[in-house]
């Protein structure tokens, strides 16, 4: 039974360079209708995965803290009589630090919104240029005060290892971060992903991105400073407080069900993948005609569910215990990992083995990616 609930809001204020797909963006928005579609679609949702009061919620997708607040309300409510909810739910919302999505703050917390998670990126303007994005450093830092005066947990995100960054460069610049008090920080290292405006630039010679070695040390130093602060890292790019992990992030980490309604959400219930349609306009007709949003609805083999349980596991501190995913997906224990790769890496201090439960050690996580093709058993990569 799921105990989490993925909402998302497809809709952005205006063409940004961030958004998934062009549809984001509309000149209105019939919000009556949206409200109508997204109760029937979490209504079905419940049907299927109820049971358990939900621990969070989470509010994300094209720029969710402009939906109304009254719609916000009237989704949690729903929520909260189809399945009730936990004492401490955490109930979060993404926002872009802008100030007209931060005048919108103190209406969705008296919705019911308790954090807020905020798409800061960097704090200089030459890099939030560089990066894409459409605020200013001083009106990040504005919206960061105005959702710390409202909410009672409040995490942003943080870019580093970006083209001719220094390890100075990035202390100053965590340090200050640090400094502005929050329970959380995600903090990542810029990727160049395929097919992306990163991608083409690098390779048309406009930047040329950092080396592994001094972005293997910003992460050191990353580490080493959250945790000085009291936010240790309790995933590979993710610090908090002890207690102020992201609840429903958890979720996706532990390999828990939660439901995903609304354009593109994705869900786990039950061992069955859950697909929504992408597109608004279909995703509203499949509603019309069926009563969900639903595109796929696909059932996954314990192989698959347990490779993608251990490829997410293993990006968290505490690692995974590979007694209790043996016993959940009817697998061996030795044929979910590759033990002799596990024994070598172990000796090279980048795994920790400790008794049944299996871990990334620090030395370890700059090399994660890496790490999970190498320990994930290849019989369950190929079942």
């Amino acid at each position: 039974m799921a105990r989490a609930l993925y909402i998302h809001w497809p809709f952005c204020a205006k063409k940004c360079p961030y958004c998934d797909f062009n549809s984001h963006v509309r000149a209105s928005v019939d919000h009556a209708l949206w409200e109508r579609a997204m109760l029937a679609d979490m209504r079905y949702e419940a049907g299927l995965a109820g049971g358990e009061p939900l621990t969070s919620v989470f509010f994300g997708g094209g720029t969710p803290s402009l939906m109304p607040p009254a719609l916000v309300a009237s989704l949690l409510s729903e929520a909260q009589a189809l399945w009730g909810f936990a004492p401490d739910i955490e109930i979060t919302l993404e926002a872009n630090p802008s100030s007209v999505e931060a005048a919108n703050f103190a209406d969705l917390a008296a919705a019911g919104v308790n954090r807020v998670s905020l798409g800061v990126q960097a704090l200089d303007d030459a890099t939030l240029r560089f990066l894409g994005r459409l605020h200013g450093a001083d009106e990040a830092l504005a919206a960061l005060d105005t959702a710390q005066a409202n909410f009672g947990r409040v995490s942003f995100d943080l870019i580093y290892a970006r083209p001719g960054q220094t390890e100075a460069q990035w202390r100053a610049e965590l340090a200050c971060a640090l400094g502005f008090g929050t329970s959380h920080l995600s903090l990542y290292q810029l990727t160049i992903e395929p097919g992306t405006r990163f991608a083409t630039d690098v390779r048309q010679g406009t930047f040329t991105p950092l080396d592994d070695d001094p972005a293997a040390d910003m992460f050191a130093v990353t580490q080493a400073m959250t945790a000085a602060a009291g936010l240790p890292a309790y995933e590979v790019s993710n610090h908090a407080r002890p207690g102020e992990e992201s609840r429903h992030n958890l979720t996706y980490w532990r390999y828990e069900d939660y439901c995903g309604i609304g354009p593109g959400a994705h869900g786990r219930r039950s061992g069955i993948a859950t697909t929504r349609h992408k597109k608004p306009e279909n995703w509203l007709t499949a509603i019309e005609d069926a009563g969900s949003g639903t595109q796929e609805e696909r059932a996954l083999a314990a192989a698959e569910q347990a490779s993608e349980a251990l490829m997410m596991g293993l990006r968290l501190t505490e690692g995974v215990d590979l007694a209790v995913m043996a016993r959940r997906f009817g697998i061996a224990p030795e044929g979910l990992v590759d033990d002799e790769r596990a024994q070598f890496y172990a000796r090279l201090g980048m795994v920790e083995h400790d008794g049944d439960r299996l871990s990334v050690t620090p030395k370890g996580m700059p090399l994660l990616d890496a790490l999970l093709g190498e320990l994930v058993s290849s019989e369950l990569v190929l079942a």
